[in-house]
């Protein structure tokens, strides 16, 4: 395939890229410029904010493209650009939403796609379905569709962490070796389901060939059910120290921090629909991913 990624040279999009190259796909990215592309990557300079320099630096390839994605969009305004862009330029568009999709108020165990309290206000979930949205009401034309939701992403690229206080966190193998406490809201008793990236990126890859998934919207999880303490002992487990853990007060943290909202529920999916589309499962067990994002960030020591 030709595969035209928005965004190229982050995390998801990264993985997404090599993930492809390594299958013998043809790859190019848009982004700024400011970091290296995945090497065999087709790099194109632009700044998706000026949507006719996008669309002068993609149409210049002059080529059409079997598979676009855009793993960056965030705003009902990105959204705009790619159905404006895209049709006429590429066979088959994937967007990458977000679970945060959902008020964390009213969620369903497992949670359904067909569920519909979505967030409403200026969170980063609520943005992403607002875009989600958009391309529900779009007219693209001959240009098919498919729409991901992603839970908690990990793996090589990335930091590690699935919680506030130690999401992301830089520190946090340094601080499992000296000892520290890890500040988890409600002790990490919050179930989910993290994906591991080349999954998810195998996931996108497969979804131009997978005719029942065009027009859908899918959530995409692991395939473990875990509580949010076990993926921080997983990783203490892999670097061979204890863990312990601080339990912060759900209600205390939540009323201070209303905008972390979304981390504070359970998180989990049947992903039968996948396959009953025809397309690949998340299957890394956690522990495994884990084990391969623990060794990329400490092969250097």
């Amino acid at each position: 395939m030709r595969i035209l990624l928005i965004g190229g040279s982050g995390f998801l999009s990264g993985t997404v890229a090599r993930s492809a190259l390594a299958a013998g796909h043809d790859v190019w990215a848009v982004t700024r410029g400011q970091r290296a592309l995945p090497a065999g990557v087709h790099g194109l300079i632009a700044d998706r904010h000026d949507s006719a320099a996008l669309s002068r630096v993609v149409r210049a390839v002059g080529i059409a493209f079997d598979l676009a994605v855009d793993c960056i969009g965030y705003k009902v305004e990105d959204m705009r650009q790619d159905i404006a862009l895209l049709p006429g330029l590429a066979r088959h568009f994937v967007f990458i939403s977000t679970d945060f999709v959902f008020d964390p108020r009213h969620r369903l165990f497992p949670q359904t796609v067909e569920h519909r309290a979505f967030l409403q206000d200026d969170s980063y979930g609520a943005h992403k379905r607002r875009c989600e949205e958009a391309l529900l009401a779009a007219d693209c034309g001959a240009l098919t569709w498919t729409i991901l939701r992603p839970c908690h992403i990990y793996g090589p690229g990335s930091l590690l962490g699935c919680l506030p206080r130690h999401g992301r966190d830089p520190e946090l193998l340094a601080r499992l070796r000296r000892g520290e406490s890890l500040q988890l809201v409600g002790g990490g008793h919050y179930l989910q389901q993290p994906v591991f990236a080349a999954d998810l990126a195998r996931l996108v890859l497969a979804c131009p060939a997978a005719a029942h998934a065009h027009g859908r919207i899918f959530h995409t999880a692991g395939s473990d059910i875990v509580e949010s303490v076990r993926y921080y002992e997983i990783i203490a487990d892999l670097l061979g120290v204890p863990l312990r853990v601080e339990e912060l007060p759900v209600d205390a943290y939540r009323a201070a921090h209303p905008e972390h909202a979304s981390f504070l529920c359970h998180r989990i999916y049947d992903m039968r629909p996948l396959a009953d589309a025809g397309l690949p499962v998340p299957g890394t067990r956690l522990v495994d991913g884990l084990r391969e994002h623990v060794r990329s960030l400490t092969s250097d020591r």
